[in-house]
């Protein structure tokens, strides 16, 4: 089909060509842009002086927020003063998780596809469905949030679907496209260099910092944006830069760890790879925008508890030491070495900085002025885009659940209030929103107060934040995927074998008895005792089911060493244990027996008795509940999986002098002393595949990865930490000797003592 063309200059001739790929024109031009377009959309091409411009307002004239040979910001500027303030208020939402296809077994539930469930309506899975089409036609939004996907090729017929639709809408703008990370190992899934797959597995952010190599970190970014572009992701809601100095938080996984100059390190390499187009040195069609987060502070809540949960909306800084954790930030992921200078964007934290604000409000981050304008917009000098956190401006009403609201220390305004806040604190997008009318009710406030003209001028300086990012990523050129290009591009073979390597660069070797336990070479007997899974409560409600399981693929096992039911059998045994799991600080039992509700998080198996916490809780204070004291002094707390502390000693005492290896799975530090006496070697794996550490314990490969954290010795020094303080705490010292501090690990000749411990290794602030 060719294009239906409006000439405005024939100068110099001709210079593009068209073509049609699938459901789109691609549209090459020497010395020009690259363009895609849909037919169906009605949008036309204009020509200048031999070149292609998309007319996607459809008024037959060249805009300049048309004219791919403007710079972004001016096109931006342009686009952001023709915009009415619904469209605007449209840029400013961020959609809530959706799934390819929005069924519920893909994850945050269903929708309907013509009015109907996805399996009775007959829809396809790269169909935008119901709910999607009303808040990108109605409500004006463009930034979507993807979680999962069926395929990589549905992904992108979806992407196609959902940009043709757009690009008829309004201003023709384009969808930009997110992701949280997806790149993280299934532990069960076999590697296979010629098999492909969905995406490339890699460690997680904790496994990664644990190789202590940024350029490594580098290496990923490049290779996850490049299957993020191909899968029509332009935004990546990552990295979590928070520097996790207290031990108990549950985010810790997905941070680099505790210590500031690695994370400010890692930070910036993950940042600047993911947004750099090689060709360009900068931005380009290869970019993606990369929004760091939480600015700042979150890796000090009090007790470990999350701010995801009212239960755990504080953050405290008994140390003074709030000032660190904006190294990752200021230092890392707004100093980068490529032409994109610093990350596009930047989520603020949920949770509420006790006490930290000079003007004595307590307020979450996307609400503080403080934070936002001064610290982040005037003190960083960070002029992108500031995007809530997921659902901050719906109202929470229980303790002790994710599901809700966040809208910490304004729980008493309305939503539209709520919304006014976050744009006077600085704030340009609200996470999870879908619907314009609270924001289109905050523009009516701010001109009350402050008049008509200043509302507009307030929304169009997000509008030109929030298009810039679209603009330098190459969208309004093209935002359309080749699907057999996607498909030979996401988890092609050369990706998954840099993942793979990369898991076996973070595994960490903790002990070794005599430096002689592992590896464990040739055919020999192995006993690879069951592990017992009791019912646990889950984050998102609802309550597992017990179960016993074979905690690997016992075939995968065979390809390396000889399984044997028996201990009496084997050469040597293997356990596989996760880290342990208490819950998430907050009992609704001890609440309903009269006390405050507030439990220990521990770090250790056996059940833990707190006697070492706080008497009285520094932060503490809900509409929700009588007290403000949210200590748990004195109370005990049940870890849902000891029976793997007593799994593991069961072995070592069936196995008698015979080795036992131990893989602890984890994402924040553990207590190791009910663990170590009964282990002959130790591996601490940060969700890698099974083979990985399979190839490491039989030698096929070394261990070579560091500890980006500390082990505590105890629960009691785990209390008498300083949450917002790195390197505090009594590390746990084995029966070799060993003490299991930060940049500590192991390989076949015993403790590593390279270039990377000699960098990051000296802790003035370690006991």
């Amino acid at each position: 089909m060719g294009a239906m063309l409006i000439l405005l200059s024939a100068c110099g001739g001709q210079k593009w060509s068209e073509e049609r790929i699938g459901s789109y024109m691609l549209v090459t031009q020497r010395g020009g842009a690259t363009l895609g377009y849909s037919p169906e959309s009605g949008v036309k091409l204009l020509t200048e002086d031999g070149y292609a411009f998309k007319d996607l307002n459809r008024n037959d004239t060249l805009d300049p927020y048309e004219d791919w040979r403007l710079t972004a910001q001016e096109r931006a500027a342009n686009l952001a003063s023709m915009l009415s303030i619904e469209e605007i208020a449209g840029l400013m939402l961020y959609s809530s998780h959706q799934s390819v296809p929005m069924i519920a077994s893909m994850g945050f539930g269903a929708s309907m596809y013509n009015g109907k469930s996805f399996e009775e309506s007959g829809a396809k899975p790269s169909d935008l469905s119901d709910d999607q089409k009303k808040f990108l036609r109605d409500d004006h939004l463009r930034a979507v949030l993807v979680t999962s996907v069926e395929s990589p090729i549905v992904a992108a017929v979806w992407n196609n679907n959902m940009q043709a639709f757009v690009e008829g809408l309004d201003h023709g703008i384009p969808a930009n496209t997110s992701s949280d990370p997806r790149h993280e190992a299934k532990a069960t899934t076999e590697f296979n260099a010629g098999a492909g797959g969905h995406i490339s597995q890699w460690p997680t952010s904790l496994g990664l910092a644990a190789t202590f190599d940024p350029r490594l970190m580098h290496r990923f970014g490049e290779i996850a944006s490049e299957e993020y572009r191909a899968l029509g992701i332009a935004t990546a809601l990552s990295p979590q830069v928070d520097i996790a100095t207290e031990p108990r938080w549950f985010r810790f996984d997905g941070t680099f760890g505790e210590d500031p100059q690695l994370s400010t390190d890692m930070a910036r390499a993950y940042c600047d790879a993911f947004q750099t187009t090689p060709e360009t040195k900068g931005w380009g069609m290869k970019s993606v925008n990369a929004m760091v987060k939480h600015w700042y502070g979150y890796g000090a809540q009090e007790g470990g508890r999350d701010s995801h949960f009212a239960s755990g909306k504080y953050a405290i800084y008994p140390g003074d030491n709030l000032a660190m954790h904006k190294r990752s930030f200021v230092e890392g992921a707004f100093r980068l070495p490529g032409g994109t200078e610093m990350a596009s964007a930047v989520m603020p934290i949920y949770s509420i900085l006790w006490n930290q604000d000079p003007s004595g409000e307590n307020v979450g981050g996307s609400y503080s002025k403080w934070m936002i304008q001064k610290q982040l917009r005037e003190e960083a000098k960070f002029d992108g885009v500031v995007c809530t956190d997921w659902g901050i401006t719906k109202d929470m009403k229980v303790l002790d659940s994710p599901i809700g609201g966040k809208p910490w220390g304004v729980e008493h305004l309305s939503e539209a209030e709520r919304h006014y806040k976050i744009l006077q604190a600085g704030v340009d997008q609200f996470g999870g929103n879908n619907e314009i009318e609270p924001i289109v009710e905050a523009y009516g406030m701010w001109s009350k107060e402050f008049g008509e003209e200043s509302a507009r001028e307030r929304f169009e300086q997000s509008a030109r934040r929030l298009l810039l990012n679209v603009f330098r990523v190459g969208l309004f050129e093209n935002p359309y995927l080749n699907p057999s290009e996607t498909e030979k591009i996401v988890g092609n073979a050369d990706f998954m074998k840099e993942g793979y390597e990369a898991q076996l660069k973070s595994i960490v070797m903790l002990k070794n008895h005599g430096d002689q336990t592992l590896p464990m070479k040739g055919k020999k007997k192995v006993y690879v005792p069951k592990r017992h899974f009791p019912a646990i409560p889950g984050m998102w409600g609802g309550i597992s089911e017990e179960k016993t399981v074979e905690p690997v693929d016992l075939a995968l096992v065979e390809k390396y060493f000889e399984m044997v039911q028996q201990p009496e059998q084997a050469d040597f045994a293997l356990c596989l244990i996760q880290e342990p799991s208490s819950g998430w600080g907050y009992s609704k039992d001890d609440a309903m027996k009269g006390g405050n509700g507030y439990v220990p998080v521990s770090l250790q198996y056996e059940d833990y008795t707190a006697v070492d916490a706080r008497d009285v809780s520094i932060a503490g204070g809900d509409p929700m509940e009588r007290t403000t004291n949210r200590s748990f002094k004195g109370k005990t707390v049940k870890t849902y999986n000891r029976d793997d502390m007593l799994m593991v000693a069961d072995t070592k005492e069936k196995m008698g002098d015979k080795p036992v290896v131990v893989v602890v799975e984890t994402g924040r530090p553990v207590v190791l002393s009910e663990i170590e006496p009964h282990a002959d070697a130790i591996l601490i794996s940060f969700k890698v595949q099974h083979q990985a550490l399979l190839d490491i314990i039989s030698g096929k490969a070394e261990p070579s990865a560091l500890l980006p954290m500390q082990m505590p010795a105890d629960m009691k020094t785990v209390e008498e930490q300083k949450e917002d303080v790195p390197h505090d705490m009594r590390c746990y010292q084995d029966a070799d000797g060993h003490k299991y501090d930060f940049a500590f690990g192991l390989n076949w000749k015993g403790v590593i003592k390279d270039d990377r411990v000699k960098k990051y290794g000296t802790l003035p602030t370690s006991k």
